[in-house]
């Protein structure tokens, strides 16, 4: 059996989902040979750059470099974070595998043990995130939050709260998770109340679509499930035309047979907002995201992501 070479960005958290790849893959194929290949995106190479602009401007932000190098046959499979990847694959490319998902939800990492909610930080509390998405929702559930905008990877982020002085952090769980890093967790935010991003907590196996030997390989990673549940979340964006550089989220999840599928959008500067969530059959799932952005157009959402081009462009 040939060795594979995964594409990877090079921060600890990238490495750790390449690495966890590795070991799903060595437990079907015992014989498997890989190697991780660094490959630096153009979010990686602006980390002082703001990441709505930046995001703005240029599709793929932290995927783009590494799906070049797999058209060219520099490596033979790509992981991603799925929430990172436009909803359009590029021609000659395909999603072979989403294995299973870790937690989608947000998490709180606070400056202090005794912050353990939203709720207990104090008027006014600093709280950090590069994310457009979850500024706006923290600005709904607590008006009185100063957010200041933070990017880097988990570790740099985590710094920074005593670098700039502030209250707390919002990171996805999954991160902190497959870093070991589950002790730093303060609170989870309830789905309701934080909406997740398109596809957070999930990772996304890129291969070239004509690569039959690499795609046998993969396979098994596969989880149905997962995969069932984010594309439903990336047919919710594609159907309502938005990317990571606007305030909206969705999530879907199986449970006991049953699926939910929970939405939203929201202005960035007039802070209206629709939310919407459902239930059905896990068949359904894709019939649901598509309900849910219909109804949120229908809401006014085609005018709250207008506010986010016209704010956010370079």
């Amino acid at each position: 059996m040939r060795k594979l070479v995964i594409g990877s960005r090079g921060s600890p958290l990238a490495l750790r989902q390449s690495a966890l790849l590795q070991e799903a893959l060595q437990k079907h194929h015992p014989d498997l040979e890989t190697r991780i290949e660094i490959i630096r995106t153009t979010g990686d190479q602006t980390p002082q750059a703001d990441l709505s602009k930046l995001a703005a401007s240029v599709k793929g932000l932290f995927v783009k470099e590494i799906e070049e190098a797999l058209l060219q046959h520099q490596i033979d499979l790509a992981v991603h974070s799925l929430k990172d990847l436009p909803t359009q694959t590029p021609e000659g490319l395909t999603l072979a595998a989403i294995p299973p998902r870790e937690d989608a939800r947000d998490a709180l990492v606070t400056a202090s043990p005794t912050l353990s909610s939203l709720q207990a930080l104090p008027q006014q509390a600093r709280l950090g995130t590069g994310s457009l998405r979850r500024r706006v929702q923290l600005q709904l559930l607590r008006p009185d939050l100063v957010i200041s905008p933070i990017r880097g990877n988990v570790e740099t982020r985590i710094k920074k709260i005593e670098q700039e002085n502030l209250d707390g952090i919002i990171l996805a769980a999954a991160g902190l998770n497959r870093l070991g890093l589950h002790d730093k967790i303060a609170y989870i935010f309830p789905v309701e109340d934080m909406v997740p991003a398109i596809g957070q907590g999930a990772l996304a196996i890129e291969i070239r679509t004509d690569d039959e030997s690499t795609r046998r390989i993969v396979e098994p990673v596969d989880d149905p499930a997962t995969r069932s549940c984010t594309l439903a979340e990336r047919r919710f964006l594609h159907e309502m035309g938005g990317g990571c550089d606007v305030p909206m989220g969705a999530h879907a999840s199986i449970k006991n047979d049953k699926a939910t599928f929970t939405a939203f959008v929201a202005g960035p500067r007039s802070l209206q907002v629709a939310r919407t969530s459902s239930q059905g059959k896990p068949q359904e799932l894709d019939e649901l995201a598509l309900e849910a952005a219909r109804y949120l157009l229908a809401q006014g959402g085609d005018k709250m992501l207008e506010e986010s081009s016209v704010q956010y462009q370079p």
